[in-house]
């Protein structure tokens, strides 16, 4: 039997595994919430010794440059919304994605730009994850995972067959597979993912700011924004603005 074949075999058993449990655990429910406490504690320290001040500098940096690199990586995020768009039936919203897709990598050189918002076509933000939730596969319980953050056993499952079946940035460069002469390498795919993180942070510096000085129970505060932040967005009731804020699952 084939490694390809054993990995299917292996993801199906984890769906169903995800479906059996989720009939009866919620998300408010966590899995090991001392280990998760943990975990987070590590993720601060993380935050603070390295992506805050890599954040603080990337502010400091010209508006053009900022937004090229925010435009850069959405773009790169929608290779990932198509396939659910399709797998959610969301023809149309699969159709503006691929089209802001084609539209931003061109026009837009290779992402830099956002042209496709001009043209009014819609990159609305999906994964495995949302599309399982879309279906009534419920979350599961809620845990943390280092340098990664907050999730569900819904969600982490979703993001490792996101990562191995449906991205095909994550197959060009990270599983290093050809796709129509175009490659890469892991270090492609860490390097987007961490522009990623930092861009998100450097936009979110206040937001981040004011959680921590309003929260009574910090780790508490940051697992309801994610799961109301997933819930909107499964439900596909964020809009911009929420998003800007909202990407906890970065």
């Amino acid at each position: 039997m084939g490694i390809k074949k054993i990995q299917i075999i292996f993801y199906s058993i984890l769906l169903n595994f995800l479906l059996v449990v989720s009939a009866n655990a919620e998300a408010e429910k966590e899995c090991f919430e001392k280990i998760s406490r943990g975990i987070f504690k590590f993720n601060q320290g993380f935050d603070n010794i390295i992506l805050e001040p890599v954040a603080t500098a990337y502010n400091k940096l010209p508006e053009p440059i900022r937004n090229g690199t925010g435009n850069f990586t959405s773009n790169i995020a929608t290779l990932l919304s198509i396939p659910n768009h399709l797998l959610q039936g969301e023809l149309r919203l699969a159709g503006h994605a691929t089209s802001s897709f084609v539209v931003n990598s061109t026009i837009g050189v290779l992402g830099l730009g956002n042209p496709a918002a001009a043209l009014g076509l819609e990159n609305q933000k999906e994964d495995l994850g949302q599309t399982l939730g879309a279906y009534g596969v419920k979350s599961g319980c809620y845990f943390v995972l280092p340098i990664l953050g907050p999730t569900t056993l819904r969600d982490s499952i979703g993001m490792v067959v996101d990562n191995n079946y449906l991205d095909a940035f994550a197959k060009v460069t990270w599983h290093e597979k050809e796709i129509k002469s175009m490659s890469g390498s892991k270090l492609d795919f860490v390097g987007v993912k961490a522009a990623t993180a930092v861009d998100f942070r450097g936009d979110n510096m206040l937001n981040f700011e004011s959680l921590e000085k309003n929260s009574i129970d910090l780790y508490a505060a940051t697992k309801s924004l994610y799961l109301q932040d997933r819930s909107k967005k499964i439900k596909n009731t964020s809009s911009s603005d929420d998003d800007s804020w909202g990407d906890l699952d970065k």
